[in-house]
């Protein structure tokens, strides 16, 4: 018996699932999970020894590659003065500065644990700062799993075909109303009819939890005149797409300011770590400075604070970093896609910059009910062939790929030429 495989029954025995994260449990796909033992640069290696080149990069924040040196030499030096104070620290000061040099949308920033607790957070302020109950997201959209948040919400609730959740009562979600991504005059129709109860809409302005879907042009343009229009806040959830499609995220790269911004743990660095900011005017409205309360013991947590100022750092003052991996994205998922094409095989490959997905469908994917027409199956198999080839991908068919600056071309060729007897193999490419 492998080591994965005893450890995972035994995981079981304790963990709901075995796992600490749904997705990880690898239900989707029917196989025992692989456990892993450590990581470096584009590679992952589990407890066996297997190696693989990573395309999850811990769900994302891992832009400089698995156990970048700075920031590892960061973590250790961090360490020695001692894991938690629950207390204030300059390197909190010198991470919120940081971060709103590079976020020109963020005036001032709170530091919280995870992308869950940013997002729950910014809610509660926009429902304080507008004194407006509804809450506008998009089908498909995960925004971490606060209960408010969890109405057809994407990413592992959406592989699982379990749009929402049991425990969530129906008053925790009465005050959320769903759209349709890239559907603008949807939500034209619901602000005509409620704009004046709508404190805020909530967008991921890249949909990278149900594969990756791309904003239609004008669609975040709209949304930002409709909620100016009505008195309501843009917030933007770049739990996946902050600091990884351009040093100001989202943001920056479709020019469009939103009022709060939501980031996850590519501020650490991959650690635990999250924070919500925007105009200053709004965030004061924050706890001890106003009358909206969230609190955090771990909060701006000194080893996590270390982590993630060394990467924004090295991310800020080498912006060559963003050129170079948007146009290794642009390469490999362009290869992918033609690929694909050549082959006639029913896929369809989404990306931006070093953000991608294959998806096992003939309909192009514009949205969540588009998503939904993959077939989850044939991932599944497509995953195993490249898993055990050495690949690492997600193991689940709505999830995004990452690339990371510790890839390198001739591996992002090899991944292609396994795709191609992938291809070969299924019939789909006659030689």
């Amino acid at each position: 018996m492998e080591k994965s495989q005893a450890l995972f029954q035994e995981a079981v025995k304790y963990m709901p699932g075995g796992v600490n994260s749904p997705v990880r449990a690898f239900g989707n796909i029917g196989i025992t999970p692989k456990f892993i033992e450590r990581a470096e640069g584009a590679y992952l290696y589990d407890v066996e020894g297997g190696k693989y080149l990573d395309f999850i990069c811990s769900w994302g924040p891992m832009i400089l590659g698995h156990n970048q040196k700075d920031v590892l030499d960061s973590v250790v030096k961090a360490c020695q003065n001692g894991l938690s104070f629950g207390a204030a620290t300059e390197r909190e000061v010198v991470m919120a500065k940081l971060i709103t040099q590079m976020v020109p949308a963020v005036e001032m920033v709170r530091m919280v644990n995870s992308g869950t607790e940013a997002v729950m957070s910014a809610i509660r302020v926009a429902r304080g700062y507008t004194k407006r109950k509804k809450i506008v997201k998009f089908a498909g959209c995960y925004h971490g799993h606060s209960d408010s948040m969890l109405i057809s919400a994407g990413s592992g609730v959406m592989s699982s075909g379990v749009p929402d959740s049991a425990g969530v009562t129906e008053g925790c979600t009465k005050d959320t109303v769903s759209a349709v991504y890239n559907d603008l005059s949807g939500v034209k129709e619901l602000f005509a009819s409620m704009g004046e109860e709508i404190a805020a809409v909530i967008v991921e302005p890249v949909g990278a939890n149900m594969g990756v879907v791309l904003p239609k042009k004008g669609f975040l343009e709209g949304l930002r005149e409709l909620c100016t229009q009505y008195g309501s806040l843009l917030i933007f959830d770049e739990v996946i797409t902050g600091f990884r499609l351009a040093a100001g995220g989202a943001s920056e790269y479709f020019h469009i300011t939103p009022d709060l911004l939501t980031f996850g743990k590519i501020i650490g660095a991959g650690m635990p770590v999250g924070a919500y900011g925007g105009r200053r005017d709004i965030m004061e409205m924050v706890a001890p400075a106003g009358p909206v309360y969230q609190a955090g013991t771990l909060s701006g947590n000194p080893v996590a604070m270390a982590a993630g100022i060394t990467q924004l750092t090295i991310l800020k003052e080498h912006p060559d970093i963003y050129v170079k991996l948007n146009q290794m994205g642009d390469d490999f998922y362009g290869s992918l896609k033609k690929m694909v094409q050549q082959a006639g095989a029913p896929c369809q490959v989404n990306h931006i910059g070093s953000l991608g997905c294959l998806f096992f469908t003939r309909n192009p994917v514009t949205d969540y009910e588009s998503a939904k027409t993959s077939d989850t199956d044939k991932y599944a198999d497509y995953f195993k062939y490249m898993l055990g080839h050495g690949v690492n991908l997600a193991p689940a068919q709505f999830e995004a790929m990452f690339l990371s600056a510790a890839h390198k071309k001739e591996e992002l060729d090899r991944v292609l030429e396994l795709v191609h007897k992938y291809l070969e193999n299924k019939r789909f490419i006659t030689s």
